[in-house]
């Protein structure tokens, strides 16, 4: 009877999340939702890895609802089955904070640790651990981590530039632990859990105001077109020659130094386009002093046969393109195609087969700044963009997300690219078909944004940076070892003591 109470309060407590994420943006919530998480484990550590699943489904079952929005309402899928898969991805990433739970008591049986030790060192260190592994496995999933509940609002976004989203993940799970002891008698350890939280915080608030990065030559205005075209429509033969128009329009309206159209703004090959259509645009483009980049699929120059999911620099010599290489599975490419390739058959999606284009893509030169871009979630894997960050002065993503419909996911995925505006010191540019469109600042903040489900281009300035945050040079590993060693260095004494009796053990025998 007890360890069903537990359970349901882990149920709440996740589902508690859904506040401290994009739109709402509560960010003290998450720290509150893994303290209480803590305080069940603490009660019944017997089932950790249950109470912590539990925490997990509900948590993800809030903020991603709206998969189902988008299998549902957008692709046609049945809606039963559509909701069997919607529950599947938090089922399986829920395994992750169940693994963090059983791991933080277990060793701490194991090492005989202290509240102290299992809350303020085992537990971080394996919720840490653990959102890194979900980040990856399976070619990663990192929405929901909890440290993007932090951007940029609270004081802890501060240490996103010097260690990652996981060193904010490490920070919000530490001040989960911290709190979770200010219910422990003594005056004393409640002292010090206090003073641990203004120190962690406060250190935060004041890593914010550090400048990471240095401006590079002069402001650029910048056009983001936002086209607004229904998911519905946007593949369909008979709508064709009306999206050419509307972003033909969109262009020919536009004085910017540089204009970004959103992913497959085009729905068609670059091949199969009127090769009247690619002048026009071109000289639209120049005519207002513009150079162009536009997101549509490629097909392979020495594989026609397989196409790619692209940004072109429509008005340089050459026409150079970036190619989205961390691929959606089930999105734009099929994993086991013999067991699941059946699910395409319930859905309308078009070009489910995309290839990838390669990890070293040089950045695009447009308007005398190398822009690095990504496509649509390739931005949901901070340690794979400071490598293109490096070589660029900005950072621009293109993104269809109407197949979300009118859900949370376009501010989630907002909140994401904050991250990485932060993580890289670099003005990140976002051009989407429905929102959110916006103009981010290195410091994470938006600069201009344009309203969602609004045919319209957002016009704005962005400055190119120089310089590099100490995560661009060090990426997620000295938060992976530093996590490590608080997880597992607790266990080298007993290891050591076990080594010990060995030769004693030996004599005997």
């Amino acid at each position: 009877m007890r360890t069903t109470l537990w359970l349901i309060l882990a149920v709440l407590a996740g589902t508690l999340t859904m506040m401290a994420f994009a739109p709402y943006r509560l960010y003290w919530i998450t720290p509150l939702s893994l303290a209480m998480l803590a305080g069940i484990l603490e009660r019944d550590g017997r089932h950790a890895f249950w109470i912590g699943y539990a925490w997990g489904l509900s948590a993800y079952l809030c903020n991603f609802s709206w998969i189902y929005i988008c299998l549902h309402d957008v692709a046609g899928m049945p809606a039963v089955l559509a909701g069997g898969l919607t529950v599947l991805l938090p089922a399986y990433l829920a395994l992750y904070p169940g693994l963090a739970a059983w791991l933080a008591v277990r060793i701490g049986n194991r090492v005989q640790a202290g509240p102290s030790m299992r809350w303020l060192v085992l537990f971080p260190a394996a919720w840490t651990l653990t959102e890194w592994l979900r980040g990856w496995m399976l070619t990663g999933f990192p929405w929901g981590q909890v440290g993007y509940s932090q951007i940029t609002e609270s004081p802890l976004a501060g240490y996103d530039p010097v260690g990652g989203i996981l060193l904010v993940t490490l920070a919000v799970a530490f001040s989960a632990g911290a709190l979770s002891l200010l219910v422990h008698r003594g005056t004393w350890r409640r002292l010090i859990m206090l003073a641990l939280l203004v120190a962690l915080w406060c250190g935060g608030a004041q890593l914010k105001q550090t400048e990471w990065t240095t401006p590079v030559g002069k402001p650029i205005s910048v056009a983001l077109a936002q086209g607004n075209v229904p998911q519905s429509i946007k593949w369909d033969p008979l709508s064709f020659e009306s999206t050419l128009s509307l972003y033909a329009q969109q262009v020919a309206y536009t004085r910017a130094d540089l204009m970004i159209l959103p992913e497959t703004a085009l729905p068609v090959f670059l091949d199969q386009l009127p090769g009247a259509y690619i002048n026009m645009l071109s000289s639209l483009a120049r005519r207002n002093g513009t150079e162009l980049a536009v997101g549509i699929p490629l097909r392979k120059p020495k594989d026609p046969s397989a196409y790619l999911n692209a940004v072109v620099a429509w008005t340089s010599p050459g026409m150079p393109y970036y190619a989205k290489d961390h691929l959606v599975p089930f999105g734009e490419f099929v994993p086991l195609s013999w067991l699941t390739g059946w699910v395409y058959q319930l859905m309308n999606m078009p070009l489910a087969g995309f290839s990838r284009g390669g990890a070293d893509q040089a950045p695009l030169v447009l308007a005398g700044q190398k822009i690095a871009f990504n496509v649509c979630y390739e931005d949901s894997f901070g340690e794979e963009l400071i490598g293109p960050a490096a070589h660029s002065t900005m950072l621009a993503n293109v993104s269809n997300l109407a197949w979300f419909g009118e859900s949370a996911a376009a501010s989630q995925h907002l909140q994401l690219a904050q991250a990485r505006a932060l993580e890289t010191g670099r003005f990140m540019l976002r051009s989407t078909n429905t929102g959110m469109t916006a103009i981010i600042r290195p410091d994470g903040s938006v600069d201009a944004i344009a309203a969602p489900f609004t045919r319209q281009v957002l016009i704005s300035y962005a400055q190119g940076r120089s310089g590099m945050t100490p995560y661009m040079r060090h990426g997620n590993w000295p938060v992976l070892l530093f996590a490590a060693l608080m997880l597992f260095a607790p266990l080298a004494p007993r290891l050591g003591r076990r080594r010990a009796h060995l030769p004693r053990y030996r004599d005997q025998l």
